[in-house]
């Protein structure tokens, strides 16, 4: 049955739309199972019906008429229940309602399963039998792990549908929206320009051709090229290999030499498409073939013609290089939005950004809200691949993303653009005022950075230096690590710009959701693996060479501290410091000029928290890394879509974690800072403020809007909503809490779309 399980989920998440997709649900289950009637249900909840959306078995014309009130029948038990029903003479059974439109009076078995999606029945899968059946537990079990796969299936298809009709390729004007985790606050109005990796066909989207003769010679020719690489490797395994094993090269090769594959991939361009587009539906027709069969050696040679796309998708990406052509107010959608992406967009034309995957504190959400783009992450069901050149809007805010608004829904969303414009012209009233509270308590206000694109003369002239500058980002732009003069110049121009304000160099903190294309580090649980400064200890030259190149910065301007991030053993900063002082005698012997800086740590780990009072004696100041910390206390995957309704920095854990290590500090007089993204959200300011954090660091586009908050509270009311929060038992009470506060104070704009 698992076979015939991955064949069916494969077959329906290739569907094209929401119709197709439970037609096949239907079509396939009624065989596997071997019923007399399969159907399904779709739940209406707005209408309160379930609405019979597909069938194999009852009468065709039913289809999209009957409707069955919600919680009536055998359907309504099953949603009701979000569990398996399984009666083998349904009209007998108490719940049982009469239908006589779809023509079930001659069924008797009745299986039925719910297909949930986050907690909701999405709808409810039926098997029937015209005798009495009760149907075997690997039957139920089936069905339900089906139904269970399905899910995310059908809300995908839903989303695909609600964008085309069924037939053609005609828009359809969206009412509703597509739900993610807000990613960055403000909204947005644009056109959507897809992104994807290189070599991946399920990334690729549709787009039409400018110029079809050159598509067609582009894929011959990587074609061409892809036939030499099979001979070139079918040669290299001569005598390696067993006959059997090599004949895999010789039907690649028939494939590309026959009419079956190339010929057909001609016509989709002369339709239209182009190239990599064309490919990307060629290659999965044939490959869908092979996973219909039974047989499961043919079934595995899907894989096989995959990697045969990939092979000359490759070829084509790399000889025809794609010029994305990025038009104004560009909406940047892709599957898993690249830090790079987000780069290469021209910032006076980049608008928003709508990633299927991440979340709030995933670091590409971070990167946007430092360039103050609307953004939202984790948009479950997003059909990217045929978004492209469609009008979106952003709603940063709650998380939303409507496609092909309506006229009434953008107007909606420009007056709420035009309401942020004029909260804006209040904040920049705030510029070049300290940033203290009512009761004249400094709280300095510095800035989160490590992309040229957020070193903006407002972010520069605006904060009180910067809190944390993210080095990573520099060696993620290369196809090798920099040498130490390269970075040595890159940490000068940033120490410089600030001078003589404080500088915070953190060191390398690769790994997690931050890898190396030329340093790979591949594990099933990046976030609990090899990162950090435990891969600085097990690669000291790399360390060492950083240290030496930011020790050769400072010289003269004497205005930099170093962080150390993901510390979760004492060991680990004594190790560090020692590294450091190395490097500073042996700089300090060539002749240079260097002075040993203020080294601080970063609190991102529970162990890290219930030592913050050895930390604390070890070092000059300790800064809160609340992204993290908040990802391994509450154990959520903070880029995970599925849980990331759960990862919520105000959970009363996580403050009363930030508590104690204010009070850990306090014992060495040390400063503690919070540069994640608690720093920057005005509903969290004047809880940091009533425990002691003494500094907060931020993206730039946050710097006005927490500035605004510090200047509207006292220390002493905001002990006492920190102390009502800290009572609370969940996140959603403490943010209820304060974005009432902030609403009476007038405030209420800086954490939602209009005033």
């Amino acid at each position: 049955m698992l076979e015939t399980l991955h064949s069916i989920v494969q077959e329906v998440n290739s569907a094209t739309d929401l119709q197709t997709a439970l037609e096949t649900i239907v079509r396939r289950v009624k065989q596997a199972i071997g019923t007399d009637a399969c159907s399904v249900y779709l739940t209406d909840f707005k209408r309160r019906t379930h609405v019979l959306r597909a069938t194999e078995g009852l009468r065709q014309a039913a289809v999209g008429k009957v409707e069955l009130p919600l919680h009536r029948g055998l359907i309504g038990l099953v949603c009701e229940r979000a569990e398996p029903i399984n009666v083998d003479d349904a009209p007998a059974h108490p719940r049982y309602l009469f239908l006589g439109e779809t023509g079930e009076t001659v069924y008797h078995g009745f299986l039925g399963v719910p297909i949930i999606q986050n907690r909701k029945v999405l709808g409810v899968l039926v098997v029937r039998q015209s005798e009495p059946r009760q149907f075997d537990d690997n039957e139920v079990t089936f069905l339900f792990t089906l139904a269970a796969q399905l899910a995310g299936a059908i809300t995908h298809a839903q989303a695909s549908g609600s964008l085309w009709e069924d037939e053609g390729r005609e828009k359809k004007t969206s009412k509703s929206y597509l739900q993610g985790s807000p990613g960055t606050s403000g909204v947005s109005h644009g056109v959507a320009v897809v992104v994807y990796p290189m070599a991946d066909l399920d990334a690729i989207p549709d787009k039409p051709a400018d110029d079809l003769a050159a598509e067609e010679e582009a894929l011959l020719a990587a074609v061409a090229n892809v036939r030499k690489d099979l001979e070139r490797l079918e040669s290299r395994f001569e005598g390696l290999l067993p006959s059997e094993d090599k004949a895999l090269f010789q039907a690649w090769l028939l494939m590309l030499e026959g009419d079956s594959l190339v010929n057909p991939i001609l016509e989709h361009i002369r339709g239209g498409n182009w190239a990599p587009g064309a490919l990307h539906h060629v290659i999965e027709e044939h490959a869908r073939v092979f996973d219909g069969m039974e047989d499961s050696y043919l079934r595995e040679r899907s894989s096989d013609v995959r990697d045969l796309g990939r092979r000359i998708l490759m070829h084509l990406q790399k000889d025809t290089p794609v010029v994305i052509d990025y038009p104004d107010h560009t909406i940047l959608v892709s599957e898993e939005v690249s830090a790079v992406q987000l780069a290469e967009v021209p910032p006076e034309k980049l608008a928003g950004v709508v990633s299927a995957s991440g979340s709030s504190a995933s670091h590409v959400a971070i990167l946007a809200r430092g360039m103050g783009i609307p953004a939202v992450m984790g948009v479950v069901g997003l059909p990217v691949g045929r978004m492209d050149g469609m009008e979106v809007i952003v709603d940063g805010y709650m998380g939303r993303v409507f496609v092909s608004p309506s006229q009434a829904m953008a107007e909606e969303y420009q007056r709420l653009e035009q309401e942020d414009e004029d909260l804006s012209a209040e904040l920049d009233s705030l510029r070049g005022l300290p940033a203290e509270t009512t009761d004249g308590i400094q709280v300095p206000i510095y800035l989160n950075t490590g992309l040229v694109s957020e070193m903006s003369s407002f972010g520069t002239t605006e904060s009180e230096g910067v809190g944390l500058y993210r080095t990573e980002l520099p060696f993620m732009g290369r196809d090798r690590f920099p040498g130490e003069n390269s970075q040595s110049e890159n940490y000068r121009s940033i120490l410089s710009a600030f001078a003589p304000r404080t500088v915070t160099l953190r060191t390398l903190d690769i790994g997690g959701d931050k890898p190396l294309p030329y340093f790979p580090v591949n594990e099933s649980n990046p976030f609990l693996g090899w990162r950090g400064v435990r891969i600085s200890l097990d690669h000291p030259e790399i360390f060492l060479t950083q240290v030496k190149a930011m020790l050769r910065a400072a010289v003269g301007l004497n205005n930099m501290q170093i962080m150390l991030p993901m510390i979760s053993r004492v060991t680990e900063v004594d190790e560090l410091k020692l590294l450091i002082q190395r490097a500073y005698d042996e700089l300090s012997d060539d002749g240079y000029a260097v002075t040993m800086p203020r080294i601080g740590v970063m609190v991102e780990v529970p162990a890290a928290v219930y030592q913050a009072e050895e930390l604390a004696r070890r070092v000059d100041f300790l800064s809160v890394g609340s992204n993290d910390l908040t990802q391994y206390l509450l154990a959520v995957d903070r880029n995970n879509p599925r849980v990331a309704e759960i990862f919520d920095d105000m959970h009363p854990a996580v403050l009363r974690a930030i508590s104690h290590i204010v009070e850990g500090a306090a014992v060495y007089n040390r400063p503690v800072g919070v540069c994640g993204e608690l720093a920057g959200n005005p509903l969290a300011t004047p809880l940091l403020i009533g425990m002691g954090v003494d500094n907060l660091s931020m993206s730039a586009s946050s710097l006005l809007k927490v500035k605004w908050v510090v200047r509207s509270f006292s220390r002493t009311r905001a002990k006492q909503l920190l102390q009502a929060a800290l009572r609370m038992e969940e996140a959603e009470p403490v943010r209820k809490l304060m974005a009432s506060t902030l609403d009476d104070m007038g405030l209420g704009g800086l954490v939602h779309p209009g005033r």
